[in-house]
Order: structure tokens, then C-alpha cells, then sequence
């Protein structure tokens, strides 16, 4: 156990660290913090659950999957919370590599909530305020925050407040203060702090309409049940156990009469008509922004999702929308199996401030105001694994400073919330930021199945001897272990295992001894089953995350040799010269990227690479075509 010197004790109550905010950045910036032995508050809004999730409520997808693993690996909460409130498991791009296969837990909102609540309750040195903050003032050795009941001292704080800051709801012509629907509005971050300063532009984001379950025919919809072949987020939980009843979802389809009425009241929509000002999250579009953009399109997939095991209510993904309420019930009605939907809660867009994080360090700190940290939307980010990302670095390096330790500083290279802060801190963003597989140039090596390898160093830097630890030790020296049997083990090309491997056609036979690393390495056969067979029929019994992680390693192995040597002759490319005209004609190359490079029309790599939202992928594609 560390230990800090703490402030003494006076009638205004001092923690060591206090959070602004009680959301998934929030809780996972105040526990990491607890683990250190620090006196650490959340301050959240009264009447708001911890962890709650006003938008869609599910973790993971493509690049945030693997952001909860490596959280989960770090000490995070998010993998732990999903596990126990998962109500729908699924694996995203299935069909396609492992590197960029993804993870993704529909959750019970209400048990997502409640199961934080319990776990944080379990840390003794976590208070829980819910109080609404009025301002706060910075000191020479600590801050004052004055909330509507009383005033608290501390030496950091980290501020998590998601889309509260003067957040505005809209629903056609109608307006309300808030950050989410049925909550209190908050004050504005220049109320909070005289001296800082937000971005001249606002954001925005989305929500769709709630429709009501019993009033949906699911006999016209596509089922997509739960998979049980998908692992749980936390590495200490049983790989395919589950904790909640499982249920599905449903897919339903946009028609031409459906965009048809969303078109003909563009002037009613808040997001056209020039009420919202904001700028929305290109990948997460509304209905209205899907058809005004694509006016030759009219089939739009929408998930029919539950918001939870007791809940009334599900989430239609897809048709988000800010259109007034009229126009939304004619629109949903129009989708076949949605015909007599009756709508609980009616979608909404909701606008807020954001902070530049250019202003920022890579500790989340920041620059003109010292020990004042910022994670989550309030950042300009979308989505709770992001935020979750960002909660856990900003109060990890909260802790490590107040202990006088080295700052916690993630490569893009290992891992993708390094991807995620480096991007955030070096360019003001122009939109809400996703995290993407392409948006790392290393993603072949950042994957789901080597968390744990990829996260040792930065966990072991906190010099903590939890279960955790000892599970991510005993973990590493196991796949040492496999890691030797499969260069060291050969395998006879009289073996019985050689013909079952052997695959289809001359091409493939495997007429030679070779080691299980080599076999492991054929493009035919999958790595997996490869290697717990080559086990199993060695005897030996081995752990399935062991033996997925060591199988996926052997097979990325050359390619992830040859993305770091590509990578090195990528910064001696700055100089090579470009046709932006044939870039932008590529079909390899995605929408935004090629909107970008036609703006700006970039003459040499270097200026390729220094357009805001050019993606790694993107680079390496036309770096590709000039070696």
C-alpha cells in the first residue's frame, strides 16, 4: 500500500482526488486512483446512476472491444461490468482477420449500473457525493469545489463530465437545458473555471426514439441471438460463462416511404434547419443526416436492441434523430414489424461544450493548469469505451504524480488507447472521435487475443500485487512456455497429425518435418483448433485464452515483422512526392479520408500525413503503392 501525506482535517471536507462526474470515465478514473491507497470523491448528479448509459447501451465493437480488453488487463472496471450485465454476446467482423474481430455486449442498463454501484461501494476509500457542482476554484496547493450543499478541497482534479456542459436537448422546435433526457442541467466549464477556455464550436450528439416492446412484431424481423462462443471481457472470469439470461436482437430495415417522410420535414429538423449548431459524430449519423446525404438511398439497417432483462423499452440503433415528435412516430411506423410501435421516449440531439485537447498532455493533464485533468466526452470524443479509456489514464496519472512517480505514457503502437490519447492531444478534432482498427498503423499486433502481453509493462508499473497481477504473471510465464513448445516441438511428416493438416490439392500437403510454429503459419488452417489439437495430442492441458493468444502470435508473426519494418520507412518518406487525384480515386482508401485529401490536396507525404483524420491505414495503403 502507498502512502500520501493527506491534507488535515477541517470543517471543509479534503480528498486527495476528486472526480467531476460519475459516468465510465468517471468510475474507472476513481477506482485505478483507490488502488494507490489515495482519499478519492466521485461528484456526480443526483439521481444519476454510476456508470449509467443514456445512448445505446452495449461495450465494445470494432477498435472499442479492444479497448475493454485492454482495460480489463490494466485494472479497469468496464470488462467486469459487462461480463455480469451482458445480456447478448457477439463477435463483429467474424468473417475477417483476427486483428481487426471485435467484441461487443449488449448490456441490461439498469444492472450495468447497479453492478457499479456495489463494486465501487466495495473500495472504502471512494466517496460517493451526488451534489451538483457549482464552481470551482483553483488555489496555490488545491482546489475548492462548491456544490449546491457545501465546499471540498483537493490537490487534483479530473473532470468527467460528459455532454453536461451547457448542454442543450432538442426534439424539433423544442429545447431544454440538460445533458441527457429527465436530468438537471450543469453549468457551463467557463462558469466552473474563470480562466479556461472551450472551443469556439460545439458538438453534438444523438439519441433515437424508445419504442415500446409489446408493441413490436419481431415475426417480421431477422433474430440475431446471443453467441456463446464469445469470450467475457475479464480475464478472471470463467471465458464463457454467463451471468444474465440471454436474449436476442433484431434486425429491421429503412424503406423508400420511410426517408421519403424524413425528407419532406427537413425543414423541421433541428440538425437542417440552422436550431442545432453543433457538429455531430460522422459515424454515428442520424436518420435525418442519412437521408438528406444519401438521397439516393433508401434501405438503412436498424437494430432492434433491448435496453435490459425488466425494461419495457427497446433501442432502435440506426435512426437516431432529433425530428419532432410526430415525425418520428410516422417514420418508425413506416418499418416493416414496426407498424403499430408505440414510442416510450422520444429521440432527441443534444448539444454541448467540449474543451480543446490539444491543450492537453498525454497524461491527460491540463498545460496552463496543473493538476486539473479532463477525460470523456467533455474531450470530444464519442462512446463509453473511449471515455472508459480516458477516465482510467487521466486517474492513474492523477495517483502517479501525487506519489511522485513516472507518468503512465501508452504507444500508439501497443495499444489503442495510446492510439486514442496521442490523436486527442495532437490535433484539434473537427467532429466527435471514434476509435477505429484503421485508425492504428500497428493493428495487425493490437488485437483482442494478446491484451494481457500487450498491457504487462504498464500494469507492472504500478508495483501492485493484486489477484490480477499474479493471474498476468503466471499468464506471461505460461506463454513463454507454449511460445518455446511451438518453435522447439517438430513434427514428423509421418505423423498422423501431418495428414489432417495437410488441407486440399497439391499445394498444400505438408511432405516434411516441420515445427508447430510453421504449421501454425499455414494459410489454410486455422490457428486455433491447429494448435489445441497439436496439444491435445501431445497430452497436455492448457487454458483456451492461453492457447488462442500463443496460436494467433505464431500466425501474425511475419506480417507484424513486416508492418514495424514498413512502419520505419514510413518517416523517411515525408519528402515523396504524390498524386492526391489517383489517392482520392482509390477504392482502398475510406470516404473520410478521401473527402480530406481533396480539401487540402496534399503535394508530398509529408503533407499527407499531416492532414487532421488522415488515417494510419490510409498511409500505409499509399505507402504501399510507392515502395
Amino acid at each position: 500500500m502507498f502512502h500520501v501525506e493527506h491534507f488535515d482535517e477541517d470543517q471543509m471536507q479534503t480528498f486527495d482526488i476528486i472526480i467531476v462526474g460519475g459516468g465510465h470515465a468517471g468510475i474507472e478514473a476513481a477506482h485505478i486512483a483507490a488502488q494507490f491507497g489515495l482519499n478519492v470523491s466521485i461528484i456526480t448528479m443526483p439521481g444519476i446512476g454510476l456508470g449509467s448509459a443514456p445512448c445505446n447501451p452495449s461495450v465494445g465493437g470494432v477498435g472499442k472491444g479492444q479497448v475493454v480488453r485492454e482495460l480489463d488487463a490494466l485494472g479497469g472496471l468496464m470488462g467486469i461490468l459487462a461480463d455480469k450485465a451482458g445480456i447478448q454476446f457477439r463477435t463483429l467482423n467474424d468473417s475477417k482477420g483476427f486483428a481487426v474481430q471485435s467484441s461487443r455486449v449488449q448490456i441490461d442498463k439498469d444492472l450495468y449500473s447497479q453492478k457499479a454501484e456495489e463494486l465501487i461501494a466495495t473500495v472504502a476509500n471512494i466517496s460517493v457525493i451526488r451534489e451538483k457542482v457549482l464552481e470551482i476554484k483553483p488555489g496555490e496547493s488545491f482546489f475548492e469545489v462548491i456544490t449546491t450543499e457545501r465546499s471540498y478541497r483537493t490537490k487534483k482534479i479530473i473532470m468527467t463530465v460528459g455532454t453536461f456542459l451547457n448542454g442543450k436537448l432538442h426534439t424539433g422546435s423544442h429545447q431544454a437545458s440538460g445533458g441527457r433526457v429527465d436530468c438537471e442541467p450543469s453549468n457551463g466549464l467557463t462558469t466552473l473555471f474563470s480562466d479556461i477556455k472551450t472551443r469556439p464550436y460545439r458538438f453534438k450528439t444523438g439519441t433515437p426514439p424508445r419504442l415500446d416492446k409489446a408493441t413490436i412484431d419481431y415475426s417480421k424481423l431477422e433474430e440475431q441471438p446471443s453467441d456463446s462462443t464469445v469470450r467475457n471481457f475479464h480475464c478472471l472470469h470463467s471465458p464463457y460463462e454467463r451471468y444474465s439470461r440471454q436474449v436476442s436482437c433484431f434486425l429491421a430495415k429503412t424503406n423508400p416511404e420511410t426517408m421519403e417522410i424524413i425528407r419532406a420535414n427537413k425543414e423541421k429538423s433541428p440538425m437542417f434547419n440552422g436550431q442545432i449548431k453543433g457538429v455531430g459524430a460522422r459515424y454515428c449519423p442520424s436518420i435525418e443526416d442519412k437521408a438528406y446525404r444519401y438521397p439516393d438511398k433508401n434501405i438503412h439497417h436498424v437494430f432492434i436492441e433491448p435496453e435490459g432483462l425488466e425494461l419495457d423499452t427497446m433501442y432502435p440503433s440506426g435512426i437516431s434523430s432529433s425530428l419532432p415528435r410526430e415525425v418520428q412516430e410516422m417514420y418508425v411506423r413506416s418499418i416493416e414489424g414496426l407498424e403499430k410501435a408505440e414510442i416510450k421516449v422520444f429521440g432527441y440531439a443534444v448539444e454541448y461544450d467540449v474543451i480543446d485537447t490539444t491543450d492537453l498532455k498525454l497524461t491527460l493533464e491540463h498545460i496552463q493548469i496543473p493538476n486539473l485533468y479532463f477525460a470523456g466526452q467533455v474531450n470530444g470524443t464519442s462512446g463509453y469505451e473511449e471515455a472508459a479509456g480516458q477516465g482510467f489514464i487521466a486517474g492513474a496519472n492523477a495517483a502517479l504524480n501525487l506519489l511522485g512517480l513516472d507518468p503512465l505514457i501508452m504507444s500508439r503502437h501497443e495499444s489503442y488507447i495510446g492510439v486514442m490519447i496521442e490523436d486527442l492531444t495532437s490535433n484539434t478534432r473537427d467532429e466527435p472521435y471514434r476509435l477505429f482498427t484503421a485508425r492504428s498503423e500497428n493493428r495487425l499486433f493490437i488485437r483482442e487475443d494478446n491484451s494481457l502481453l500487450r498491457m504487462f509493462p504498464y500494469r507492472a508499473q504500478f508495483l501492485l500485487n493484486t489477484p490480477l497481477d499474479s493471474y498476468q504473471r503466471k499468464f506471461l510465464e505460461s506463454y513463454q512456455v507454449l511460445t518455446d513448445f511451438c518453435d522447439e516441438t517438430m513434427i514428423p511428416e509421418y505423423c498422423p497429425l501431418m495428414s489432417e493438416f495437410a488441407g486440399v490439392g497439391e499445394l498444400q500437403q505438408l511432405n516434411r518435418r516441420m515445427s508447430v510454429t510453421e504449421i501454425l503459419k499455414q494459410a489454410w488452417l486455422n490457428p486455433i483448433s491447429t494448435l489445441e489439437r497439436v496439444v491435445g495430442y501431445h497430452g497436455l492441458t492448457i487454458q483456451s485464452d492461453l492457447v488462442r493468444t500463443v496460436a494467433i502470435s505464431k500466425k501474425y508473426d511475419g506480417y507484424i515483422k513486416r508492418s514495424e519494418s514498413q512502419y520505419e520507412k514510413l518517416k523517411k518518406m515525408d519528402g515523396m512526392h504524390i498524386d492526391w487525384e489517383s489517392i482520392y480515386a482509390s477504392t482502398n482508401i475510406s470516404f473520410e479520408c478521401r473527402q480530406r485529401i481533396a480539401r487540402i490536396r496534399p503535394e508530398t507525404f509529408g503533407q499527407l500525413k499531416l492532414i487532421d483524420g488522415i488515417r494510419p491505414a490510409t498511409l500505409a495503403v499509399v505507402a504501399a503503392k510507392a515502395l
